[in-house]
């Protein structure tokens, strides 16, 4: 069976004229179902700047033609940079830059963070790793 492909899917992430970009992915059985997912990062192609990733985990059914986003990791709305993508034993773990705010300059992310998020009763549920620090 193969991980869904995020290439032409409709991603939730509002990029007016410009295309929404898959600019990371892995895949695993997040939810034990024997079927793979795919964890897309995406964000908008913009011509200058560094704009915020979504996070999106698809799936799709034995007798769909496309696959569907079923939940949302990351909002492009938190202002978030994805540095690694990783989905292993049925995780998705992810280093990340932000903001401590929204007066820091989208130049200077200052804010490091890790994060992991496993399928529990129905939902992604979202740990910190101990030791996570910011910056």
């Amino acid at each position: 069976v193969t991980a869904p492909d995020p290439t032409d899917i409709d991603f939730p992430i509002e990029c007016g004229p410009v295309k929404a970009l898959v600019v990371k992915k892995a895949s695993g059985d997040l939810d034990g179902d024997g079927r793979p997912e795919t964890v897309a990062v995406v964000h908008c192609d913009a011509p200058m700047g560094t704009p915020p990733d979504g996070v999106y985990v698809l799936t799709q059914a034995a007798d769909a033609k496309t696959p569907r986003v079923v939940a949302t990791l990351v909002d492009p709305k938190d202002r978030i940079t994805v540095k690694t993508l990783t989905v292993s034993d049925a995780t998705v773990a992810a280093d990340m830059v932000g903001y401590s705010s929204d007066s820091v300059p989208s130049c200077c992310p200052d804010v490091n963070t890790s994060a992991k998020w496993q399928w529990k009763d129905g939902a992604f549920v979202r740990s910190t790793p101990a030791g996570a620090h910011s910056v």
